[in-house]
């Protein structure tokens, strides 16, 4: 298994998702996804391995060179589904015309964006009408959880004031209120539906930290996805999953 911290992110993110799609689409329905910021393209693969048409943008040529690579080991069939592209959400309206998907993912990318309204806003345009847009962010109503928890009075007490943050790869980024995340899909279209919290328990595992396996691995997911989904637990969560659907 990988690491712990990835393993839950992508095992919940990915249970959520496909509660959506099978929430607000016909059953057996392909559907046209834009994974922006796909990095590796665990999300994007997955997609198109149960049979929907994905195209990835991803702006760090490393990650779009390890999406690639891991793209040209799946089978011809789900290769012919996937189409990989370098760019950034900013450039959505270059690469695709208003309306030409169904789902678009955005996960781990707005933490990246000084100011994400525009980029959101691009975003949804790209939606059809009743698209799914999913976000991945960072949860700034939870930002001196993890510095506290670990005994970093400072930082906790320099999260209470603000959004930005140093993250774990010691890059300078920002998390995102729920609140204001709200307003914000309401103003572009794309209304909130529902919302998760993701990484209750093991957020502050330490990076080396792997994922158990079997049983063990299974309840650990089984705890984190029923905090996600239940006050107060999934308020905080290091990461918020909002899912907004196009008017």
């Amino acid at each position: 298994m990988g690491g712990l911290r990835n393993t839950v992110r992508q095992e919940l993110v990915a249970r959520q998702v496909d509660e959506q799609l099978a929430a607000h689409f016909a059953v057996g329905r392909r559907l046209r996804v834009l994974d922006v910021g796909m990095g590796q393209g665990t999300q994007a693969l997955r997609l198109a391995r149960i049979g929907h048409r994905v195209t990835g943008l991803e702006s760090d040529p490393q990650m779009l060179k390890a999406a690639h690579d891991a793209l040209q080991r799946e089978p011809v069939g789900i290769r012919s589904r996937v189409r990989l592209l370098a760019g950034d959400g900013r450039e959505t309206g270059v690469h695709f015309l208003p309306g030409s998907f169904d789902v678009v993912l955005c996960h781990g990318v707005l933490m990246y964006v000084a100011e994400p309204d525009a980029l959101l806003a691009g975003l949804a345009r790209m939606l059809a009408p009743g698209g799914l847009l999913s976000l991945l962010v960072r949860n700034g109503d939870a930002l001196a959880l993890r510095p506290g928890l670990a005994g970093d009075w400072s930082a906790a007490l320099a999260a209470f004031d603000g959004l930005a943050y140093t993250n774990r790869l010691g890059l300078p980024v920002r998390a995102d209120r729920l609140e204001a995340l709200t307003a914000t899909l309401s103003g572009i279209g794309a209304p909130l539906h529902t919302w998760y919290g993701v990484r209750v328990f093991t957020d502050t595992a330490p990076d080396e930290a792997r994922a158990p396996e079997g049983e063990e691995l299974q309840a650990l997911l089984a705890a984190e996805d029923r905090a996600g989904r239940t006050e107060p637990y999934r308020r905080v969560a290091a990461l918020l999953h909002l899912c907004g659907v196009r008017g």
